[in-house]
């Protein structure tokens, strides 16, 4: 006689909003405060204080499976009940369902997966008493932010454990693969750097045990790599696998960019082109060359002339430009491409 099959293990749907600003040249994202250790539905609203230390975490809320409609349609609703931020451009980005990821399971509790959200908007305040703060998306990941030139960062700390790792390999064709990733992933070998692999590096750095919550979910770092310094130099450990989800939310931006119109969600109805251009420049994390990109974005009619001016205190006032809506029906991808970044 076959055994009565057991209860079926419980899951939990939730929402996780990846809500990225751009202002004073660096791109933000919206995180809330949330005890180390309190159920990832805690970070709908953040809690400040309440024993143990305080994680960054992504906005998070729940579905209603009776009212919402729609996934999307529930984050807008929640988002905009807690934050006060009407949202403008959406897309989602990717369903996160490992287990274990809230630490609730362990011990019995329900499996959560959580759908992450890729939202734009202009930066402005949260509703009050939200737990909440606009934060550098670089400083998470410090290894992203190429704009000064190649991160000390990587030659000084992140190349050297990432040598150690490759010595350790078992055997010669281990040690290839583990330097082609090395490679690859962070330009050791001298080639280009592949802005979008953000959540590669990432999950290599993870791999390595080389950020904060590597140790936390018991990923030691293997032979031949040490640990400490690097860890707490590569970035604010954040709640759960927040810091991997906002990774895949910046790799995503950075891709959408080269052939989609997102950048101008992130500028006023009216900017310069200098303006348009340190924009884009934030987002993927490099310089470019003031003429190649002009051109580009002359050459893709992406932009029209307001007959406007910014003055300029003590320079020359530059021209009003507004984003060229008619782009979107003559082609199919009008993005603004990436010009060489300038060394």
């Amino acid at each position: 006689m076959s055994a009565m099959p057991g209860p079926a293990p419980s899951i939990v749907v939730g929402l996780n909003a990846v809500i990225i600003a751009l202002t004073e040249g660096q791109p933000r994202v919206l995180t809330v405060s949330l005890p180390e250790g309190a159920p990832i539905e805690g970070g709908l609203r953040g809690r400040e204080g309440g024993g143990g230390r305080l994680l960054d975490a992504l906005p998070t809320g729940p579905l209603d499976p009776a009212g919402d409609r729609t996934l999307e349609l529930a984050l807008r609703r929640w988002v905009r009940t807690t934050t006060g931020l009407e949202l403008g451009y959406v897309e989602q980005l990717y369903t996160f369902g490992d287990r274990f990821r809230d630490p609730r399971e362990q011990g019995g509790g329900p499996r959560v997966m959580s759908v992450a959200y890729l939202a734009l908007v202009g930066e402005s305040q949260p509703t009050q008493g939200l737990a909440a703060r606009w934060r550098s998306v670089y400083r998470f990941f410090p290894w992203e932010d190429w704009r000064g030139g190649r991160p000390r960062l990587i030659d000084e700390h992140i190349a050297p454990a990432l040598g150690r790792w490759i010595e350790a390999a078992v055997n010669p064709a281990a040690r290839h693969h583990r330097r082609v990733r090395a490679a690859v992933g962070f330009a050791t070998a001298g080639g280009p750097w592949d802005g979008e692999r953000v959540l590669e590096r990432y999950e290599l750095l993870f791999e390595l045990g080389q950020v904060a919550e590597a140790a936390r979910e018991a990923a030691p770092a293997p032979a031949g790599v040490g640990q400490g310094a690097l860890a707490a130099a590569t970035g604010p450990e954040m709640a759960f696998d927040h810091r991997r989800i906002l990774a895949a939310a910046l790799g995503r931006i950075r891709a959408k960019i080269r052939y989609r119109p997102v950048i101008f969600e992130l500028v006023p109805e009216e900017f310069t082109l200098l303006r348009l251009q340190q924009a884009v420049e934030a987002l993927a994390g490099v310089e470019l060359h003031k003429q190649n990109f002009r051109r580009l974005v002359g050459q893709g009619g992406l932009v029209e002339a307001t007959g406007g001016l910014e003055p300029r205190t003590g320079g020359r006032p530059a021209a009003l430009f507004r984003f060229r809506r008619e782009v979107l029906l003559e082609r199919p991808a009008p993005g603004v491409g990436l010009p060489a970044s300038r060394r």
